[in-house]
């Protein structure tokens, strides 16, 4: 490790330890900007309430099943591929959408996961995607809920979700049942959670009889009941939507919702409840969720009992699409709603406050389109209900405007809504209307003017939450040019300092704009995050203009390059990053790349006398580039196949096999021999291990307790031997074979299909792609009679053109390391039946540690390879990675200004999705070439002038 340190501060150009740790600063920090860019919190206080003190029922029932598809609970037949399928899964359910309810789809917003989506529901807001890294349950809500509200909130189900909105509440206010975490496990029944809710509420009205307290509490108006159904989201992690499993759970939360019905009919014995039935979320079909994929972003949602209309026949044009064609439903209206929008439905049914950070739409304020209620007062209620949907909506704008408006420099006011006519501002001129229209019974006309005037609201917040939006986007890319300008100082020849009065006027104007901008930063009180985004800028192009533009102009004056040439070498390097920025979204464009890589490269641009005299290397670095690229073409959706799992381990070990046997030829110490069949046995007990643990779990006889501590001790003393092994490799492939058995067994036990062969297929690719750029660079290091000297690694070094492009073969390997198994190919496709083998019980940290593990892995041996190829190119240490450092951001700059906040959930979390994804990938990949120095240690320097065995 010292002598990675050392090599740091004796790379090129200057301090590569600096260069590095300034660099992942810089990016981690900068990955906040997506979130203060387009995603900032919409949490304000010091709101008014506004709500209708006259409910029209008593108390409400909330039933959350977590984890449901719209489409599987309505759709008839839609398990048929079950023997045991019914034609209709949910009777009581879909009687209810038929007979006596309204039914819909509530539309989720990204992410989608239970704690944004319980958020959305039950406070009325879509909380910001950054929220979801501050913890579940231990992070109360700092918002206002219908819980809050109402006058008592029984609840029960997950310890997952129910702490944070008791939390979060006024002391008492909401009452919670929670079962114990390690009730959560993915290997047995999960119906029973949901099983546990019904015990749980069957008991509450059992102890009423006993308890004079909770009696009075419980018949007591504005009462919520919360019922939180995980058994689902469960069962579709661990077998999948499409399953008898899920099938079954639907069935029993359908027999749950009915005994919940018959017992609040039993203990209240009137009709003065309303029932409002959702989940949080979808299921994609590989069981994930998280994304945009609209099998996550559509719940089902039905809604019945006092206050809320029954059934209406299918409007003109149809309500229904073919989403919900397969229902059969299409001769009944079918009413959608945004997730937020259930929040002030409720408030309203119970005859609550609402919200006061809600931002929900009352369905019923569309004169238009019929809504979810039923109200006893007809026309005029529904028009009252959507004058206090203004207030809260105008309440909202108004603190947030007022907010603005007196720290911002130069404000620009949202005229829709402030301007003036004879000194007064429309929204109050707009609310006096609505109030006079309701005045004089003109009911449509109010509820019409309610709704202009809440969608004018509307973009009126999000005019107030993008005002800085532009500031930030220009600042996030003029830091990423000046990244890529300072790193190339690095790759530019020293030249003599500047003028003592060159330099002056230079740091005077850095900080002159430095200080400027956190000037305006501290009147407009902004994050602490601004300060922090213009200081890089500011650094980076004063040393840019300080070191950088003398050394470039010599560089120019000094090279043989025309600027035609140079502008060529541009619009490759362009269209390369910009490439693999399209094969996020087009996953065949890696195996394009591979063949642009093995085919094209050595073809068209090596000489015909290189080609003809190492036929067989460039035969196998072909075939290896067309073997490795067929993963991206395989489907990302991949159902857990033992075969692939074990044929994956087989390859591995036949690799293993095959170079100790070659090895052995030459090799006096058979230690590293032995070694190696120690590192092969750990591999084929874990796939004997792995074999029973996915039999076992395939026929639901849950995790063999013996079977999960093998593998836990296996995986560990497999992944720590090569660091804690005193064998001495002679050759660096020989300890970069090492690592990959070392890290095998994970691709093994953490496998769902063919994973163990991509492992591979990388692993022999980046070996042989350092013997062919070995190849390729020797020429150009043999003296004039042809032959190659033996050269020592230079002490400083000198940029090249060819450098680019392996830098460029570089972050195509980082790239494909991540993308290439296709299982890893969005947030959602991050499969959990492997994690089983090892985690049994709900662990969403150990879970999600054990999946970053595995992406982990292929570094590993990217890591050793390239710094391997940076030592057999004779450069000094680091040289390939500053040339890769100052590329890295060509990428992220095109993602970041393709994130979006509207459109689409799926367009939404992509972006977000494909922006971290970049960004964290290229913080790695600069972490890479220090990991593969530190980790080949002395072997490289025995082997700077010697070939890889």
């Amino acid at each position: 490790m010292k002598r990675v340190v050392n090599d740091m501060a004796s790379a090129p150009g200057q301090n590569v330890l600096k260069l590095l740790v300034l660099g992942i600063v810089f990016h981690v920090i900068f990955i906040a900007s997506v979130f203060d860019c387009y995603f900032t919190s919409p949490v304000v206080h010091g709101m008014n309430h506004y709500g209708y003190a006259h409910g029209e029922a008593k108390r409400l029932v909330l039933i959350v099943a977590d984890g449901l598809r719209a489409d599987l609970l309505f759709t008839p037949n839609g398990f048929a591929f079950s023997k045991s399928s019914p034609t209709v899964v949910a009777p009581h359910l879909r009687s209810i959408a038929e007979k006596r309810g309204a039914f819909g789809v509530s539309h989720t917003r990204v992410p989608t996961e239970s704690r944004p989506g319980h958020v959305a529901i039950i406070g009325g807001m879509y909380e910001d995607v950054s929220a979801v890294t501050k913890g579940w349950k231990t992070n109360p809500v700092d918002f206002d809920s219908v819980f809050n509200q109402s006058s008592r909130t029984f609840s029960f189900g997950s310890p997952d979700i129910l702490p944070m909105f008791a939390q979060g509440a006024s002391p008492d206010k909401v009452l919670t049942w929670c079962y114990d975490e390690e009730a959560e496990d993915f290997t047995k029944d999960a119906t029973a959670l949901d099983n546990w809710v019904l015990d749980k509420l069957r008991a509450l009205f059992q102890n009423a009889s006993t308890d004079a307290t909770l009696n009075s509490q419980l018949r007591g108006d504005k009462v919520i009941f919360f019922l939180h159904l995980l058994g689902l989201d469960t069962t579709g992690h661990a077998y999948r939507p499409f399953s008898t499993e899920y099938m079954r759970n639907i069935q029993a939360v359908d027999n749950i919702v009915d005994e919940v019905e018959n017992l609040v009919s039993q203990f209240y014995g009137d009709q003065e409840t309303s029932y409002v039935f959702t989940a949080d979320h979808g299921m994609s079909k590989i069981g994930n969720h998280g994304d945009g994929d609209p099998d996550n972003t559509r719940t089902p949602l039905i809604a019945w009992g006092k206050g809320v209309r029954g059934p209406l026949p299918d409007s003109t044009p149809s309500s229904h699409d073919l989403y919900s064609k397969p229902w059969n439903l299409g001769h009944l209206l079918r009413r959608d709603v945004s997730q937020a929008d259930l929040a002030p439905l409720m408030a309203t049914l119970i005859g609550i406050n609402w919200p006061s950070n809600s931002v929900g739409v009352l369905p019923d304020i569309d004169p238009t389109r019929a809504g979810y209620l039923a109200p006893l007062e007809g026309e005029e209620a529904l028009a009252r209900y959507s004058l206090v949907n203004v207030k809260v909506l105008l309440e909202h704008y108004l603190v947030k405007h007022e907010m603005k408006a007196a720290h911002t420099i130069f404000y620009k006011a949202f005229d829709p809504l402030e301007r003036k006519e004879l000194g007064i501002p429309t929204r109050m001129q707009k609310v006096t209307t609505i109030e006079q229209l309701i005045a004089e019974g003109k009911w449509y006309g109010a509820r019409g003017y309610s709704m202009e005037l809440s969608e004018a609201c509307l973009q009126g917040l999000r005019y107030l939450e993008t005002y800085d939006r532009l500031l930030i986007r220009a600042i996030v890319i003029v830091a990423y040019l000046g990244w890529a300008a300072y790193t190339s100082i690095s790759l530019l020849p020293p030249v003599a300092p500047l003028s003592a009065s060159r330099k002056w006027a230079i740091d005077v104007g850095a900080i002159g704009v430095l200080l400027g901008f956190w000037a305006a930063f501290w009147i407009q009180k902004s994050p602490w995050t601004f300060y922090v985004y213009v200081a890089f800028p500011c650094y980076f192009w004063r040393e840019f203009c300080s070191r950088g533009i003398p050394a470039l102009r010599r560089c120019v004056s000094e090279s043989s390059l025309t600027y035609r040439n140079l502008f060529t070498q541009l619009i490759l390097v362009i269209s390369a990053l910009q490439s693999m920025v399209l094969a996020y979204t087009h996953r065949p464009i890696w195996s394009v790349g591979f063949v642009v890589v093995g085919l094209l490269w050595p073809l068209f641009t090596w000489p015909s006398s290189l080609l003809s005299q190492n036929w067989k290397l460039v035969g196998l670095w072909c075939g290896s580039c067309i073997v490795t690229g067929v993963f991206p073409l395989l489907a990302v959706d991949k159902e857990e196949s033992l075969p692939s799992i074990l044929a994956g381990g087989g390859v591995m070990l036949l690799i293993g096999a095959l170079y100790l046997y070659r090895s052995g030829q030459n090799i006096v110490d058979k230690s590293m021999q032995r070694s190696g069949v120690v590192q092969m046995g750990l591999i084929v007990v874990m796939m004997l291990v792995t074999s029973s643990s996915v039999i076992s779990l395939q026929e639901k006889a849950g995790l063999p307790r013996l079977n999960q501590i093998a593998a836990w001790f296996i995986l560990a003393s497999s992944s720590m031997y090569p660091f804690a092994s005193k064998v001495r490799h002679p050759f660096p492939t020989s300890k970069i074979i090492s690592f990959f058995l070392a890290f095998a067994v994970c691709f093994v036990v953490l496998s769902i299909s063919v994973e163990g062969l991509f492992y591979s297929a990388y692993t022999c690719n980046l070996l042989l792609w350092i013997e062919v750029e070995a190849l390729v660079r020797k020429p150009d290091a043999a003296n004039g009679n042809g032959t190659v000297t033996d050269q020592q690694p230079s002490i400083s070094y000198r940029f090249r053109v060819d450098d680019i492009r392996i830098a460029l073969f570089f972050l195509f390997y980082v790239q494909v390391g991540f993308f290439g198994t296709g299982n890893v190919a969005s947030i959602s496709s991050f499969y959990l039946e492997p994690v089983y083998r090892l985690v049994p019980i709900f662990n969403p940290f150990l879970m999600a540690a054990l999946l970053i593990f595995k992406i982990v892995c292929p570094y590993v041996i990217l890591s050793v390879a390239f710094a391997t190829l940076n030592a057999r190119l004779h450069l000094p240490p680091f040289s390939l990675f500053l040339v890769a450092l100052a590329l890295t951001d060509g990428m992220t700059m095109t993602f970041f200004l393709n994130v979006t906040d509207t459109g689409s959930w799926l367009e939404i979390g992509q972006s977000i999705s494909f922006f971290c994804i970049t960004s964290l990938l290229l913080v790695w990949s600069a972490g890479i070439c220090a990991a593969g120095e530190c980790l080949m240690g002395d072997t490289l320097v025995d082997c700077k002038s010697t070939k890889v065995d």
